[in-house]
């Protein structure tokens, strides 16, 4: 499992990141210090606190993590 850290300082920021990761055909989980939740589902999101920085944890190759990494760069911490 790999993992970094991103946050969304917006509902776009939200929706785009969803939107990234309904297309990466493995999965993703996103998770503050209480939640973890499916990183494909926009109203699970919404659970997490989004004012603190969001652990992101794929369950991938490491060339798929990296084309992840790379695609979500502007989330990261």
């Amino acid at each position: 499992m790999w993992k970094f850290t991103v946050r969304l300082k917006s509902v776009k920021d939200v929706q785009d990141f969803v939107g990234l990761s309904t297309t990466m055909g493995f999965p993703i989980e996103v998770e503050d210090d209480r939640h973890r939740v499916n990183g494909d589902s926009f109203m699970e999101m919404f659970c997490l606190d989004c004012a603190s920085p969001l652990t992101v944890s794929a369950e991938c190759s490491e060339e798929q993590f990296a084309a992840f990494r790379k695609a979500a760069e502007r989330f990261s911490v």
